[in-house]
């Protein structure tokens, strides 16, 4: 993805999230140059959690129809490396017809909840035990605290308000019909060991830096 393009999907967030009147923390807004004038030992839990904005293509070219945007606005880990933080928050942003790939968590257990705007659409399927799609045994989540059980590839909606829980080694993919703000609330987030594409791709873009950065991603904390 060129620079530029990441640029105005962040300045499109901004706008979209202050119309749906959800609002990130203060370092959201900070530009390069202020975040580089920072004492980086006080952000210490902002760049080694990885807080903050992430656009992805998933290395395809094609993020308004395979890609997203999304901010981390809290991460932990767990007490054995002592850090006790055993939760993370995400805001996503979906376009109309923009679709997150179909993928599991080893670990993670999340809520996937419609923050608001269009109706949410989700895919799935249970993992086999060598990680392909089962095509047989139907698949129960909990939407809102309500079980609910899905045939194999079965498509959940969400009007804005409802969640689902999603449990470890749920292959899912997610889409809007219309645009959606999209929360995830879950156990602590790993994007580099805890995801598992059904077809193997990059979690991140390769950018091209093509016009100075305007607000950084996590991928460019390691430059600060």
């Amino acid at each position: 993805m060129k620079r530029s393009e990441i640029n105005q999907i962040i300045r499109n967030a901004d706008a979209y999230l202050k119309k749906m009147n959800f609002y990130l923390p203060e370092w959201a807004y900070w530009d390069w140059e202020t975040w580089k004038k920072k004492d980086r030992s006080s952000l210490h839990e902002i760049l080694t959690k990885e807080m903050g904005w992430d656009i992805t293509d998933f290395a395809l070219d094609d993020f308004y129809h395979r890609g997203m945007l999304l901010f981390t606005i809290r991460n932990g880990s767990t007490p054995e490396t002592g850090y006790d933080k055993p939760y993370c928050e995400k805001i996503m942003i979906l376009e109309d017809g923009q679709k997150c790939l179909l993928h599991f968590h080893w670990d993670k257990v999340e809520d996937i909840i419609n923050r608001g705007g269009g109706t949410l659409k989700l895919q799935f399927y249970n993992a086999t035990a060598d990680e392909q799609l089962d095509q047989k045994n139907p698949v129960i989540l909990y939407v809102d605290g309500i079980r609910t059980e899905i045939e194999p590839g079965g498509i959940l909606s969400l009007v804005p308000g409802q969640s689902v829980t999603l449990p470890q080694r749920n292959y899912h993919s997610f889409w809007g019909d219309g645009k959606v703000l999209v929360g995830e609330v879950s156990k602590v987030n790993d994007d580099h060991t805890d995801n598992r594409f059904f077809d193997p791709i990059p979690r991140f873009p390769k950018v091209i830096e093509d016009e100075p950065i305007f607000r950084p991603m996590v991928g460019d904390y390691k430059n600060l």
